[in-house]
């Protein structure tokens, strides 16, 4: 079975929820490259029409266009050790505004077209991003994993809640070591 990793939004605003979940992240980035399994990243930004009146985007509504990560801001960059990561092998970044990865992105075709049929998702934060990319990767029929010690959140609380949900009802929450260890033998 096809496995890829999804690192959801490790931009330059989210740097300090991610202090315990980056090295995690690095590890996972560093077997799956190793191993020859797909990588795919995401980019969380809205456009300057989003960001201006009226606000069509939910999150603009929600968050106000101050609250809000304008496409090409520094917040918006991605962090050094991920932007390296990209850069050095090109991978795909999916850009995305909205909680969901998959909603108006091309990421479901990316991931069929590669025959991935499973997906280990990773990234910030672990209850409004990643949370929501599973469970749609999982809506999608994909066996979908949530990396616990490889996410980030505004809170551990925040964190913890996440990883609780996604467990209960979608998938396991799993962490880096098993990871690798479960992919090992496939």
């Amino acid at each position: 079975m096809a496995t890829a990793l999804l690192i959801i939004d490790m931009q330059s605003i989210f740097t300090s929820m991610t202090t315990h979940a980056l090295p995690n992240i690095l590890t996972l980035i560093a077997y799956f490259q190793r191993t020859s399994r797909p990588l795919i990243f995401t980019q969380h930004g809205h456009s300057k029409q989003e960001l201006t009146p009226p606000f069509k985007n939910q999150l603009v509504r929600k968050w106000g266009p101050d609250g809000s990560i304008a496409i090409g801001s520094a917040d918006w960059a991605l962090q050094p050790a991920i932007a390296d990561a990209v850069k050095k092998a090109g991978y795909p970044v999916v850009g995305k505004n909205t909680y969901d990865a998959f909603m108006n992105s091309g990421l479901e075709g990316m991931l069929l077209q590669q025959k991935v049929e499973r997906v280990v998702v990773c990234g910030v934060m672990t209850d409004c991003c990643c949370d929501t990319t599973a469970r749609s990767a999982f809506n999608r029929g994909f066996e979908t994993w949530l990396v616990g010690d490889a996410c980030g959140s505004a809170s551990e609380e925040q964190h913890q809640a996440g990883l609780k949900a996604f467990g209960y009802a979608f998938g396991p929450v799993v962490e880096t070591e098993g990871v690798e260890r479960a992919l090992e033998g496939l």
